[in-house]
């Protein structure tokens, strides 16, 4: 660890919104290093290879396929990239292990769910809350593809609800084993499966504890039938029933009781990697499309030079970009973080966890953010194609039907929403974020007299830094008020959660793009940054128009009288531009870049 990380003041989870971040303070896709551009290469190199060349055949349920391409990227030791190599992996850095997971899932959903599923939720409990003999002896064979991994949490009756689960635990009176009856349903890669990581209740406890079991159908382990799905034909999704299933008393994961926050902290790193696993569908949804606008002649023109097919393909460049520089933000605060832990003594695995843990609002953030611009994107995909883009003669109606899940599994994005917001609000009453002083600020600030000054604007993205600014005012102005007036009760009106929580999403992601283009834009030239520039005032253009939507609902709804006509002056105030953007030259400018590109080069 270097000693720039050590000493750099890393904001914490959740600060950006009431601490400034410097340009320089945060990490880029173009930032990777050498090594790291190298194991980019070599991971599209197999995608397009091994996958996006017979795409046709995960649209024809042939789940071998998923499995025998599985097993090779287990031979590349892709399967391995986050594990510690003292388990037989390459122990890399959390930055490299999001690149494999994102330039390796943008061919298809169908593996891109049996290889999240395998190296995250089926591998990484057992790295993280194993005992040196269950990682020794389940670790290496997973890490290599000798052995699949899949997780048993989501039951008939619990799935968002995940601590409701009804399968039991009980232990046998020679005290030696855990007899584990139950059903689990929606289980990723349970077809072709060597272990499951299970959640079940012992006796009447309050939470879930873990437990790993090995798939093996003499041990009362049956399955229902491949289920018939949207999308993601050739991933194994079974239910899997355990009728006394025997399980060692050495297999429990962690300790009685702590499964719940197993499948939690699970579910954190899930929802940063699922963003991971959005984002090269999008380029290639993309890249796609344009060479398609390129080609197709209509009214004796490339499609292309129409400016209906150039607004689709800019808004779509725009927001991959600002998913990108969000998604890889996030993952180097995160990386950091487990540095500085294990430079405090930490071992690896509480360090990782807590890590992760520290970032799980904005996880929570990528996770919607990301998954419904990769529907979105595909949505275009197929508008850009017209008739064909209908047909499963092209690849664009499979990427359509793949994206759909991203926006359900690893909690649903209605869940994470409201995570987001009341995690948020769980940091601030424990004093690990300042909310309620910037928040009295702005009450403050709603009573005074506004300043009619023009501010020097002449700096690159100095506008847009101050409307940013703002933004996070309408946030502390809205948010603070809804607890002020509802305090604990707030997480019982979801609705006013869902609009804050919009609010809180379009500035992480909008402040990302910005701080991504200024960084690069200082060390390349303005110049060089000519499309990325365009592409960030864009986007936190459209950022605008949903902050003032979501707030003008969520004022309306809770304010009355003169405190409504006061937030919102306040919002219109906080929300306005001294120079309009010409949004039309933005776009037409974004999409000519792309277009000449013949597809999505900005990664």
């Amino acid at each position: 660890m270097s000693t720039e990380t050590t000493n750099k003041d890393i904001l914490r989870g959740g600060q950006f919104l009431v601490k400034e971040t410097k340009c320089e303070d945060i990490f880029t896709l173009e930032d990777l290093s050498e090594e790291q551009k190298m194991m980019r290469e070599s991971t599209k190199e197999f995608v397009d290879r091994e996958l996006w060349a017979h795409w046709e055949r995960f649209e024809k349920k042939d789940y071998a396929f998923t499995e025998e391409t599985m097993r090779k990227a287990g031979e590349l030791g892709l399967l391995s990239v986050a594990v510690p190599e003292s388990y037989g992996g390459m122990g890399m850095g959390f930055v490299s292990t999001m690149l494999v997971c994102d330039y390796i899932s943008g061919a298809s959903g169908s593996f891109s769910t049996a290889f999240g599923a395998h190296t995250g939720i089926g591998t990484m409990p057992i790295t993280l809350y194993g005992t040196e003999d269950q990682k020794n002896k389940y670790v290496p064979r997973l890490a290599s593809g000798e052995w699949f991994g899949a997780y048993c949490l989501t039951e008939p009756g619990a799935g968002s609800d995940a601590n409701s689960g009804k399968t039991k635990a009980v232990l046998t009176e020679d005290g030696k084993y855990y007899n584990i009856t139950g059903q689990k349903m929606w289980i990723s890669n349970a077809g072709f499966c060597n272990v499951f990581i299970v959640f079940a209740r012992i006796e009447d406890d309050k939470n879930i504890t873990g437990f790993i079991v090995e798939n093996d159908p003499s041990n009362g382990i049956s399955m229902g039938e491949e289920e018939k799905k949207l999308g993601i034909h050739s991933s194994s999704t079974r239910q899997v029933f355990f009728n006394d299933t025997k399980v060692p008393v050495e297999n429990m994961l962690s300790t009685r009781g702590n499964g719940f926050k197993i499948a939690m902290n699970a579910l954190n790193v899930g929802r940063i990697k699922l963003a991971a696993a959005c984002l090269e569908a999008q380029r290639r949804v993309i890249t796609e499309a344009t060479k398609y606008a390129n080609e197709r002649v209509q009214f004796k023109t490339p499609i292309i030079n129409f400016g209906a097919i150039k607004a689709k393909i800019a808004n779509m460049a725009t927001n991959c970009y600002a998913d990108e520089s969000a998604s890889y933000r996030a993952a180097k605060n995160i990386e950091d973080r487990i540095a500085i832990r294990e430079a405090e003594g930490n071992s690896h695995q509480e360090a990782e966890l807590k890590g992760v843990e520290e970032y799980a609002i904005e996880c929570s953030i990528l996770k919607v953010a990301v998954s419904e611009d990769v529907q979105s994107t595909t949505d275009e995909g197929i508008q850009i194609f017209g008739g064909m883009g209908f047909s499963a003669d092209t690849p664009m109606e499979s990427a359509w039907r793949d994206a759909r899940i991203a926006r359900i599994y690893e909690g649903t994005n209605e869940i994470n929403r409201m995570l987001a917001v009341g995690m948020l609000v769980k940091k601030a009453m424990k004093g690990h974020v300042d909310l309620l002083g910037p928040a009295m600020k702005v009450a403050d600030e709603l009573m005074g007299i506004p300043s009619f000054d023009v501010p020097d604007y002449s700096e690159l993205f100095s506008e847009e830094k101050d409307i940013l600014a703002r933004l996070k005012k309408v946030f502390l102005m809205v948010a603070g008020s809804a607890v002020q007036k509802f305090g604990p009760e707030l997480e019982n009106h979801q609705q006013l959660m869902l609009s804050a929580s919009d609010i809180l999403i379009e500035i992480y992601m909008a402040e990302s793009a910005i701080l991504r283009t200024e960084k690069n834009a200082k060390r390349f030239g303005e110049d060089h940054q000519a499309t990325q520039i365009a592409m960030s005032k864009l986007y936190l253009y459209t950022a605008v128009d949903i902050v003032i939507q979501k707030g003008k609902e969520a004022i309306v709804s809770f304010a009355e009288g003169d405190e409504q006509r006061m937030m919102l002056m306040g919002l219109k105030r906080f929300t306005k531009y001294t120079n309009q953007p010409n949004v039309v030259a933005l776009r037409t400018q974004i999409a000519d870049k792309v277009a000449a590109d013949n597809g999505y080069t900005f990664d």
